[in-house]
């Protein structure tokens, strides 16, 4: 009996993430959206079934090494062989750096760097003997430069984007395509829209659909691999850069 393939959503959230889950279970793919706590999927996995897809919501602290190598054991043995691998947990904070606590630092870095390693290590793990399978990280403007306020997310999220290069470098010849996108922009969700209407209603296509980024993720994991992207911007076209 072939088994589903799965493509696996660490940090499945209402914007972005359940989007990613949505487009690949439209594609006959089985979704694993996880969050911290499986209660707040509940409206992802009724879009999803709504659809005519296969979800299975998770609750799983990616910072928890022992809780992520139980998940993919899990995901592996009952649900299917992990074909995509998606790392889009945030960790986005601001504070002026003198009111920047150690808490908070290393708050953010277990949730980007940190969580960020472990599950991907597992992704690898259950992918390189197979030999194929596609790990697409999320990143973000301070995956690239640091912005004021922004100590600890533009390190762990730095840190992230280090992490896909040494494994794209390390795994694409072993059939793994990695890949890195920079969501660079304003996303439309309810918290940009309540606490910055002005970006919010600056007209069609001003801040960036959960939707569009997820085509992108799919055509990503598409490509040829004579042609592989490591390293994608995306942003509307309003946005200045």
């Amino acid at each position: 009996m072939a088994k589903d393939k799965v493509c696996v959503v660490i940090g499945a959230g209402d914007a972005t993430g359940g989007a990613i889950a949505r487009r690949f279970a439209r594609e006959g793919y089985t979704a694993v959206a996880t969050r911290r706590h499986a209660d707040k999927l509940q409206n992802l996995v009724a879009q999803v079934v709504s659809e005519g897809g296969k979800i299975h919501p998770f609750g799983s602290d990616a910072r928890d090494e022992e809780q992520v190598v139980s998940l993919f054991r899990q995901i592996e043995t009952e649900i299917g062989e992990i074909e995509v691998f998606v790392f889009n947990i945030g960790g986005n904070v601001r504070f002026d750096i003198r009111d920047t606590t150690s808490r908070v630092y290393r708050k953010v870095w277990e949730m980007t760097a940190f969580a960020g390693f472990l599950t991907a290590r597992e992704a690898a793990r259950a992918m390189v003997p197979r030999g194929r399978g596609t790990m697409l990280f999320t990143g973000a403007t301070a995956s690239v430069r640091g912005g004021r306020g922004f100590s600890a997310f533009a390190g762990g999220k730095h840190a992230v984007r280090a992490l896909a290069q040494s494994m794209a470098r390390e795994l694409g010849p072993q059939n793994i395509h990695v890949a890195h996108v920079i969501v660079d922009g304003a996303i439309d969700t309810e918290w940009i829209k309540a606490n910055f209407p002005d970006r919010y209603n600056a007209g069609p296509d001003a801040i960036l659909d959960p939707d569009d980024i997820a085509e992108s993720y799919w055509q990503l994991h598409r490509q040829r691999r004579s042609a592989w992207t490591f390293e994608m911007d995306l942003r509307p076209w309003k946005e200045s850069w």
